[in-house]
């Protein structure tokens, strides 16, 4: 069994607590599914209130920590802290708002745009992601290490994928289409955390999307690193928070799949493709 740090076990505590409430929400979306009203107004209920959840228990476990939330934006640190906390209380609203089991709490520490910590809890499936700098990545108390698939035809790749009125579905129609000619196939699950946390362990030989938010990767991209795979942007350059698109595998699908999305994605230019 893995040893947590001080830190660790703050951030796991907080997903625990937060990943409570959210299962019982999630029992009660699906009824409102026949609703008149429908469910969107308790979905967005849900998640600011499992944001709240985790901004007290990451607050009174480090209260001199920053927080950069989905819901509620930017907060400075009390005390001028470098460090901050990025949190997505619901990765995978769509699928919550429909009823869906495929939903994340992600949370991640940063500093001046380093991640030291991530946590990615999947409160359904029961599946704890979490790693620290230099210390490997770990699913439910197991050491990851991405895929050690090296031949294209074996290789299952993830994205996300355009829907009304937001990204190029020409564009992105290409890149599914080169990258689905050469592999074993495409997913598109709509929780970016989860496709980057699948990607560290071993269940995806690689991710791409692009117009993601820092809360959607945060801590998924250090789950992937410290599994022994790469992160960049789809061209190559290095991953900041703020790039418009992510790219991560293990060595052989990282490098083949930025090969096969290098031609779609010298197209015209993609707006946020969001979640």
């Amino acid at each position: 069994m893995a040893t947590r740090s001080a830190t660790l076990n703050v951030m796991i505590r907080a997903a625990d607590r937060a990943a409570r409430k959210l299962k019982r929400d999630f029992g009660e979306v699906e009824s409102l599914q026949v609703s008149r009203k429908g469910p969107a107004d308790f979905v967005s209920a849900a998640d600011l209130g499992a944001e709240k959840i985790l901004r007290e228990e990451l607050h009174k476990g480090r209260p001199d920590y920053g927080f950069l939330m989905e819901e509620s934006g930017h907060h400075a640190s009390p005390t001028g802290d470098s460090r901050r906390w990025i949190v997505d209380p619901l990765d995978g609203t769509t699928n919550f708002l429909h009823g869906l089991p495929h939903f994340a709490i992600s949370i991640a520490l940063e500093e001046r745009g380093d991640i030291l910590a991530g946590v990615v809890y999947d409160p359904v499936k029961e599946e704890l992601f979490y790693a620290e700098k230099g210390q490997g990545a770990f699913h439910n108390d197991r050491r990851m290490r991405v895929s050690g698939r090296e031949r294209l035809p074996e290789c299952l790749f993830a994205t996300g994928a355009p829907f009304m009125g937001v990204g190029d579905r020409d564009v992105w129609l290409a890149e599914a289409n080169a990258v689905m000619a050469q592999s074993a196939g495409i997913r598109r699950w709509g929780a970016a955390a989860l496709d980057l946390a699948y990607v560290a362990a071993g269940r995806y030989e690689g991710f791409w999307e692009r117009g993601l938010s820092p809360w959607d990767t945060a801590a998924g991209i250090l789950l992937v690193t410290e599994s022994g795979g790469y992160v960049s942007q789809i061209d190559g350059k290095t991953f900041r928070l703020d790039s418009p698109s992510i790219l991560a595998g293990n060595d052989m699908g990282h490098r083949e799949l930025r090969k096969l999305l290098k031609r779609p994605a010298d197209g015209p230019n993609n707006p946020s493709l969001g979640r």
